[in-house]
């Protein structure tokens, strides 16, 4: 007679908690298992699963996803009313939740302005300007200590992916990290361990993870903490002088961090430095090596700047052509969800003059990557590689994007929007910029097979940053004959 019982509690509780669409409040879709919602579909593949809700409930509706609700807007111009509302919604609750999920970290007294105050001392004005000078002299130093470098006439064979995010991890790895540059063991070591625990990263901030996979996740996370300890790497900074690594030690010490909670936060950084710039690379450079056009085009541009003799330091300004190439990679590929907790009932004015209600107690979520990025009414043949989207017809890079006759300020949102857009975005930038120049310029590099494609994204990293392949691009490169110099 128990489980009568049982089952008839579970029912009551059900019906109680049951979830009615209320006046001005986006259309609801619940899914159809009770309380878990759409949340497999959501985590299998978000791209997918948003664009479906897109085509039924139009720009803004709210699901259910494992007993919580989220409201996703897909509206660019209204996503300023919503962000610039700090009042109604908090994003310092939900990052909480991510850092214990994906860092076992828990920082009581994160304060985001303070951190991004702190950001910008060193990704702008003169200290982005020595780290992009440093960022250089790492990339040059480590191609010079590839075995291509020792044998230059021989082809290396590699997958592209993995080219692209060893070489450039490592080279942000030295940068930030200022760790001995001659000691190769544990530049390996670093890059290994960050690769597994970077690829259960979706399973771990979903709870997804299985036991394996959780003991695989945790054993990285050790030993990256061990390689990145805050009194080794205090140690060293404090004979260097004030670098970025020992400014941010003294910036978690201001927020009264324990030791412990250092080292850990060291591997947050770790990630959200150097997680997202070697996939970029990967996805720009496939694009180039599978559209040859494209890399004509930026070939004759950085043929160009050397007989201009233009140092690699003011790249920034002078490749309208490669700019464009990167803008359209990270149209394509960039594709993280921007969360906010709903802290108190809001009502949210939408472009086309009509008000939705957020419910306190819900989430609300932006997808940049379906809209403006993917949006076909913003962007003619969205899911299409155009090297020159972002190019006007003289050269001049191109901002004026339209929908519905009405111009967009937002019609392309790699980095976030506003003031809550990604305070190292000109460090990354350059590094990917740096790297692809010298990749082109020192290196014969080409497709192992001509007819090889591009590799499929993984589904499940939306949400997540940079998207990363299911699979590789077999490469294969040499040293070019002439002299390399950057």
């Amino acid at each position: 007679m128990l489980w009568p019982a049982i089952v008839l509690f579970i029912a009551v509780i059900l019906i109680y908690k049951r979830r009615f669409r209320l006046n001005k409040e986006p259309p609801l879709d619940k899914g159809y298992i009770p309380w878990l919602g759409h949340a497999l579909e959501f985590g299998r593949d978000a791209a997918k699963f948003l664009n479906r809700m897109k085509k039924k409930h139009g720009d803004i509706f709210t699901v259910r996803v494992a007993g919580l609700y989220v409201t996703v807007l897909l509206d660019p111009n209204a996503y300023d009313a919503l962000l610039s509302d700090t009042k109604a919604l908090d994003f310092k609750r939900y990052a909480q939740v991510l850092m214990r999920r994906m860092f076992s970290l828990n920082l009581p007294n994160h304060d985001p302005a303070s951190e991004r105050s702190w950001m910008k001392q060193h990704f702008q004005g003169p200290g982005l300007v020595q780290l992009c000078e440093s960022m250089q002299n790492n990339l040059q130093l480590l191609l010079n200590s590839t075995d291509v470098a020792q044998n230059p006439l021989q082809w290396r064979q590699d997958g592209l992916f993995s080219f692209c995010y060893s070489l450039l991890f490592r080279a942000g790895y030295l940068t930030l990290f200022e760790v001995d540059k001659n000691d190769i063991t544990q530049l390996s070591t670093v890059y290994e361990e960050f690769r597994k625990f970077d690829g259960l990263l979706a399973k771990l901030a979903r709870s997804t993870a299985k036991k394996g996979e959780r003991r695989v996740a945790s054993g990285a996370q050790e030993r990256l903490w061990e390689l990145l300890s805050a009194c080794w790497l205090g140690e060293r900074a404090g004979a260097q002088g004030n670098t970025w690594q020992q400014s941010y030690l003294q910036h978690l010490q201001s927020e009264r961090v324990e030791e412990e909670s250092q080292r850990r936060a060291m591997l947050l950084q770790l990630w959200v430095t150097q997680g997202n710039a070697g996939p970029a690379a990967f996805w720009l450079l496939g694009f180039l090596l599978t559209h040859p056009e494209a890399m004509l085009a930026v070939r004759a541009e950085i043929r160009s700047l050397q007989l201009q003799r233009h140092p690699l330091a003011s790249l920034q300004n002078c490749t309208p052509v490669l700019d464009s190439v990167l803008s359209e990679t990270l149209r394509l590929r960039a594709a993280a969800l921007i969360t906010r907790e709903v802290i108190q009932d809001k009502l949210l004015p939408m472009s086309g003059g009509r008000e939705y209600m957020l419910r306190h107690g819900d989430r609300v979520c932006l997808f940049p990557f379906l809209s403006p990025q993917m949006d076909p009414q913003i962007h003619s043949e969205p899911e299409e590689f155009k090297y020159n989207r972002f190019l006007n017809a003289d050269g001049t890079e191109r901002t004026d994007f339209f929908k519905g006759g009405v111009r967009m300020k937002y019609y392309n949102m790699p980095w976030g929007v506003g003031g809550n857009m990604c305070v190292g975005r000109h460090f990354a930038v350059s590094g990917i910029k740096q790297f692809v120049f010298m990749v082109l310029t020192c290196l014969d590099l080409e497709l192992c097979d001509q007819r090889s494609t591009m590799p499929p994204v993984n589904p499940s990293r939306y949400g997540f940053g940079m998207l990363q392949p299911i699979g590789d691009l077999e490469i294969r490169y040499r040293l070019k004959p002439a002299s390399c110099s950057l």
